[in-house]
């Protein structure tokens, strides 16, 4: 019938390009034999024009051409490298690249007008000899892991990645979607974020001399798609090349101890701040040599392994380098006698801190602030170094904080050093006869003693840590919230007092007030306002001491006045406070008793007003003797400054 005819037709002409596409292949089969490493000697016209009918058939058969085609050329590299060859361990793996680029120009000269360009055949031997590789390496460096070598292990990952590189300016990678004809316009997304390209060894390493982690970002380059087509084969080794780092990032630590007692201490700096250790900026050169070779192996758990390392032995370095070579702090006071406390120069009698030792701390405060800022921008560069699956892994918040106690120690120290050394002076002062002093002189030995101690240490700190101004703000603030409180027990322990000793004290506490208040550049050619949060600091409690001592001053009678200047004046309602003013007066039990009690009745009513307020002047309601013994005294200080 006509219509079975019609219908017949569709099936008829199937069944011919079978027919016609299993010819092809046969006719593939015959030029180029499974078996054997020998091809014919050149392209034959009739194979160039089967591949192109080959193109309009079912794409399975140009699949099946091109399969058999690369299978039967890279048949003499499986033979030639095989597992029990030597030329095919990791330090002649240069060979498998030769061999390849040989066959690729053999390819071009011999058969490149045979297959159409659009089916990119040199392209797919290579991805196909890069298969290949990856699987026979993975094999033979698991059989022979022992025998891998970090130095062996880099050469080839070196090579290997060179090689990739080649593929990479060679090939567009359009191959490389499942064996479709796919021409990539833009590269495929990476998993690791990086905001620029990485520099050229040589680059980076004159990168890394002038310890530089945050250098200015450079536009993404297309990523290389043949990154990783071989060298993947060896992530599951990198574990060799984390092992040496930790050996020698061990040997290092070693050696910066090693060097430090051989070299001995920094030389003082006076002029430009506080000398950073070289070993820090050695030791961060070291790591991002490595962040960066172990990214360009793997962004993933082996950075994550390389990580770990560096948190070991920043804490180390710490331990070591920092903490472990921070002085030791003696006594101050030891075998020193009153009278000695009381001559003008006693303190270079008292024990302290050398230049050196002062100098010393300065340099590992110095130099654990640059390691806490370092270390900052390291954790930011290997989070941008990872993949990002791996980022909240990277973490080194703990190493930082472990900086952050070695400049908390360094301050202390520099405190504790200053505060102990003013000790046998505020000793001296509790220890004087004020109940004798006749007559208001010039300011106390005590006083002056204090005052060459801070003339001689803050200068020497302030000029070593001129880099770091912050932290030298910080010393100012920490001794005036340990010298003064020490200052104001002390001033409690002179007792009694009598009016003209309390005028003395009162003119001795100025003066240092007003040391203190300089205390930040006291010494320097250059005079800088002290920050406010140090002089809120110094006033705040200087006062409290001028006013105890003003207290002091005042008559204890009538009573109810003396209780409420003292509650205007300290506004204190502790009642251990009041009591040992009373002891400074020098007042006896029975009077003290009064006082205490009504000082209690007075607390929870407070004066206010207008009225209460005429009675809580120091000066009005006292006689006018007193009255003008405390206008002299204030004019004395004010002349003397």
């Amino acid at each position: 019938m006509p219509g079975s005819e019609m219908f017949s037709f569709p099936y008829r002409v199937k069944a011919a390009q079978t027919e016609l596409g299993q010819q092809i292949l046969a006719d593939f089969e015959e030029a180029f034999p499974s078996q054997g490493t020998k091809r014919p000697g050149g392209p034959s016209n009739v194979l160039r024009d089967a591949c192109l009918v080959a193109n309009i058939l079912d794409p399975r058969i140009k699949q099946d051409i091109i399969k058999k085609f690369i299978k039967q050329h890279l048949s003499e590299y499986l033979v030639l490298f095989q597992e029990n060859q030597d030329v095919a361990w990791l330090d002649k793996i240069d060979r498998r690249y030769a061999w390849i680029k040989r066959q690729l120009v053999d390819y071009e000269e011999k058969y490149g007008r045979m297959f159409p360009r659009e089916w990119y055949m040199t392209e797919r031997i290579a991805v196909e000899f890069c298969h290949v590789t990856r699987t026979e390496l993975a094999k033979i460096m698991r059989t022979r892991a022992k025998e891998i070598e970090v130095k062996l292990l880099l050469f080839a990952i070196q090579r290997t990645t060179n090689f990739e590189g080649f593929l990479a300016k060679r090939f567009s990678g359009c191959t490389l979607t499942d064996g479709t004809l796919k021409k990539l316009d833009s590269p495929p997304p990476s998993t690791n974020p990086f905001l620029e390209d990485e520099p050229a060894p040589e680059m980076e390493e004159l990168a890394m001399e002038k310890g530089d982690l945050d250098q200015p970002k450079k536009p993404k380059a297309p990523d290389n798609p043949f990154h990783g087509i071989v060298s993947k084969c060896f992530e599951p080794h990198l574990y060799v090349y984390i092992e040496s780092q930790d050996k020698n990032l061990g040997e290092l630590i070693d050696r910066f101890v090693a060097d430090f007692k051989a070299q001995g201490p920094p030389k003082p700096n006076t002029d430009e701040g506080g000398a950073v250790l070289p070993s820090c900026a050695d030791l961060f050169v070291y790591y991002k040599k490595c962040m960066v070779q172990c990214s360009q192996l793997s962004t993933g758990e082996p950075m994550i392994a390389l990580t770990t390392i560096f948190q070991k032995y920043l804490r180390e370095y710490a331990w070591k380098i920092l903490s472990g070579n921070l002085p030791k702090t003696t006594s101050s006071s030891g075998g020193l006698t009153i009278s000695s406390l009381l001559k003008e120069k006693e303190g270079s009698e008292v024990a302290k801190f050398t230049l050196e030792e002062l100098c010393l701390i300065c340099s590992i405060l110095s130099t654990a602030e640059y390691c806490l800022a370092t270390t900052q921008q390291l954790e930011e560069k290997l989070k941008e170094k990872v993949d990002v699956s791996l980022i909240e892994r990277i973490n080194l918040t703990g190493e930082m904080d472990t900086f952050s106690t070695v400049i908390s120690s360094s301050i202390q120290l520099l405190v504790q050093d200053l505060d102990a050394a003013c000790d046998p002076a505020l000793t001296a002062m509790s220890k004087m006869q004020w109940q004798n002093v006749e007559h208001v002189g010039d300011q106390s030995p005590y006083v002056t003693s204090v005052i060459l101690h801070i003339k001689q240490n803050v200068p020497i700190i302030r000029d070593n840590l001129a880099s770091t101004r912050k932290y030298f703000t910080q010393f100012c603030i920490k001794f005036a919230n340990s010298f003064i409180p020490k200052f104001i027990t002390h001033l409690f322990k002179c007792k009694p007092i009598s009016m003209v000793g309390a005028e003395q004290l009162l003119l001795d506490t100025h003066s240092l007030k007003m040391v203190l208040l300089d205390l930040p550049s006291i010494g320097s050619q250059v005079v800088r306002k002290a920050p406010a949060s140090y002089t809120k600091i110094v006033v705040k409690g200087m006062t409290r001491a001028e006013m105890i001592l003003k207290v002091v001053m005042a008559p204890h009678e009538p009573s109810v006045v003396f209780v409420d200047n003292y509650i205007k004046l300290l506004t204190d309602c502790n009642t251990e406070t009041f009591q040992k003013i009373l002891d400074m007066k020098g007042l006896k039990r029975s009077e003290q008793s009064c006082m205490l009690e009504l000082f209690r009745q007075r607390l929870p009513t407070p004066p206010s007003g207008p009225e209460g307020s005429s009675s809580l002047s120091l000066l009005a309601p006292t006689p006018e003797q007193e009255s003008s013994r405390i206008r002299k005294l204030e004019k004395l200080i004010k002349k003397r400054l």
